[in-house]
């Protein structure tokens, strides 16, 4: 009986046909049994619940120190000045998201402020939608765009992940959106 097969006899393993495997295929195998196993790592802790959908109505979240901007519209209410500068197809198939941190300050509206903004969509059906931002500065705004395709009458759900810049403080949120065809 060479090593392996006493290795797998102790552990029991001979019966169940594994005694052939070398201890290196044996460590892998229980290594990934066991990764497959239990919880995965544990996301960063948000300052709000991300499976909480924000009302219909709402447009931005106050999170104490800053506060998130957000809304979501089709491409083809835009003007077409608009849609120029901001290098956007408009259509009644693309919807454009956008958002914005502030950090509020007494007695003003807050200024803005940059940082990492990530935004998901998914429609109903469950299916992710392609959708990634990009900073836009005019003036002293500071905001995030991306836009997305849409099907007439979809709904949409935007999880929204923002940290300023120079915080730890991560602001998320999720919204969802009706786009009606024209």
């Amino acid at each position: 009986m060479n090593e392996n097969s006493v290795f797998a006899s102790r552990m029991g393993l001979a019966t169940l046909g594994l005694a052939t495997l070398g201890l290196a295929t044996l460590g892998l195998l229980t290594a990934s049994l066991v990764t497959g196993c239990g919880p995965g790592p544990t996301p960063p802790q948000a300052n709000v619940a991300a499976s909480t959908v924000e009302p219909d109505t709402a447009s931005s979240r106050d999170f104490g120190e800053y506060a998130l901007y957000f809304n979501a519209i089709r491409t083809d209410a835009l003007t077409p000045e608009i849609a120029k500068m901001n290098n956007i197809a408009r259509s009644a198939n693309r919807a454009l998201v956008n958002i914005s941190m502030v950090k509020k300050a007494e007695g003003t509206t807050g200024a803005p402020v940059p940082g990492a903004v990530t935004v998901q969509a998914v429609n109903l059906n469950g299916q992710f939608k392609d959708l990634t931002v990009r900073e836009v500065r005019e003036g002293d705004a500071i905001y995030y765009i991306g836009d997305v395709s849409v099907a007439d009458d979809e709904t949409l759900v935007f999880t929204v992940d923002a940290t300023p810049i120079d915080t730890t403080s991560r602001l998320s949120l999720r919204f969802q959106r009706q786009f009606y065809g024209p």
